[in-house]
């Protein structure tokens, strides 16, 4: 059998995004907090990006790229101030060329010198240091490529709250492809995935919560009661969730005292690792940064407005911006150690554009999500009653605003609003629903509430099972299956009938 190298020419259709696509989509999906980071490491990497002082604030100056701040006398004639401009950028040109390429005198961070006495105060309740940040010390200590790095650090901000990992392989993979431009198999990231859940606390990163306790019974020391904790949640996990330790019994064949001694160590797992990772949660949240403030008038008037923060207004240095200008006028005329700072000018001042142009993208998707998640759920914000949220998926935003229902997730995804009824995750506020007879659209949210009140007032001597509920749901003109009730009254924290019976 002989091996034959051809080679042949076909046209491939490919749709590949531009660096300024994915500077708009990383900044996109930043929360504030991260975001003012990101913009106080952008304004000391790049010279050519500037903020607005205090002082030129006071005295009402805007930040377009075209003013320049000069002490220069109005009266002074127009030879002499354009001589003495030219001089100015001359100056600035000689000083970047001595340091070119030298960080030894570094100049105060510009950032850091107008801040320092911003009129702001941040107060943290609790562990300052997030859940995020933990695990990412933990990340630290591994031998890995730089390749399992990125995947890794995207896992990490892939998990939930309670640290599952409820996003399926597949779909990490192309978000990791499309959003990252890294190419990342299923195989490779599971393989990454077995990293994360060496990390502590035990537990993180499991994909189920039958994993979770798994990695947690894995870890412990190897003895006789290690084997049937992982025989119970591998082989009897059904009847471990409904707690019928009668049939668990008996499908291990272990008596009544060695039952009681699992209960108990199942008993030290915890379903949730990463909320353990905190004080509490209710604590937890209060670190939170709201990125919209929703205010709601006495009257039902619903206004809001972008969280800035401590982002400030950005411009491009004038400075940079009239010397490019003019050595581009006068390319015949220089050297080359001026042509390489034209260069190194140009790419700062290219970079600084760009910067703020995806700064502005990113209010201005902001605004028109949140714009039309208000419209949406309008008696909500003006109420408070979370009976009142509709039926809401990504689609019904994405097709209102225009955008990508991507974009609209990556905005929804880890972005908090502050309402006069409280602080919620965007994604709070959306829902699925089903149709009643009369053609009714309920949210979910609804159905959960009005089972929580049939539950509440039942016969405690004689509970109803999901079958019944259903049937209840039903009379209310809410038709729901009886299974969509078992999975409503588990997401609930509900047991089932048997075990509410008293």
């Amino acid at each position: 059998m002989k091996q034959i190298q051809t080679q042949e020419q076909k046209l491939v259709q490919q749709q590949k995004l531009t660096q300024q696509q994915m500077l708009q989509i990383r900044l996109l999906e930043m929360p504030l907090a991260e975001l003012e980071q990101n913009v106080r490491t952008e304004i000391d990497d790049n010279p050519a990006l500037e903020i607005m002082s205090p002082d030129d604030q006071e005295y009402g100056m805007n930040n377009s790229q075209d003013n320049e701040l000069s002490s220069v006398d109005d009266d002074m004639p127009e030879d002499e101030y354009e001589k003495l401009a030219r001089e100015e950028r001359e100056s600035a040109l000689d000083d970047m060329l001595s340091n070119m390429g030298s960080d030894d005198e570094m100049p105060e961070p510009v950032y850091n010198r107008y801040m320092s006495g911003a009129d702001y105060e941040e107060i943290t309740y609790g562990d300052p240091t997030s859940f995020y940040d933990k695990l990412k010390e933990q990340m630290g200590e591994e031998n890995i490529t730089p390749h399992q790095k990125d995947i890794l650090e995207y896992l990490i901000g892939s998990l939930d709250n309670d640290g599952l990992l409820r996003k399926s392989l597949d779909s990490i993979s192309d978000e990791l492809a499309v959003y990252h431009n890294i190419e990342a198999s299923e195989e490779e990231i599971e393989e990454v995935l077995h990293i994360l859940q060496r990390f502590d606390p035990p537990g993180i990163g499991g994909r189920s919560l039958q994993e979770c306790l798994l990695i947690q019974i894995d870890r412990r020391p190897p003895s006789n009661i290690r084997n049937l904790l992982h025989s119970v949640i591998s082989e009897c996990f059904d009847s471990f969730m409904n707690r019928h330790w009668d049939r668990i019994a008996h499908q291990l064949n272990i008596d009544e005292d060695t039952v009681k001694h699992l209960q108990t160590e199942i008993l030290r797992l915890n379903p949730k690792p990463g909320a353990s990772m905190g004080e509490t949660e209710g604590r937890n949240l209060q670190q939170i940064t709201p990125d919209f403030v929703v205010d709601t008038d006495d009257e039902g008037h619903v206004s809001f407005y972008i969280n800035k923060g401590r982002v400030p207004d950005l411009y491009v240095s004038p400075t940079f911006n009239d010397m490019v200008k003019e050595y581009q006028s006068n390319k015949t005329g220089m050297n080359r150690q001026m042509k390489e700072a034209l260069v190194y000018a140009k790419e700062k001042v290219d970079r600084a554009k760009n910067y703020i142009e995806a700064v502005k993208q990113r209010r201005h998707t902001l605004y028109i999500t949140m714009k039309t998640i208000i419209d949406l759920q309008l008696k909500f914000f003006q109420e408070g009653d979370e009976s009142d949220l509709q039926p809401m998926v990504l689609k019904d935003v994405a097709e209102r605003t225009g955008l990508d229902i991507s974009t609209v997730s990556r905005v929804c995804n880890v972005k908090y609003a502050q309402t006069r009824w409280g602080t919620f995750r965007l994604r709070h506020f959306f829902s699925e629903g089903v149709k009643t007879e009369s053609g009714e659209s309920l949210s979910n949210r609804k159905l959960k509430i009005v089972m929580q009140e049939i539950i509440d007032h039942e016969d405690k001597r004689h509970p109803l099972n999901d079958d019944a509920l259903s049937k209840e749901m039903k009379k209310r003109g809410m038709p729901i299956a009886r299974r969509t009730v078992s999975k409503y009254r588990e997401q609930l924290g509900i047991p089932s009938a048997r075990m509410r019976k008293q």
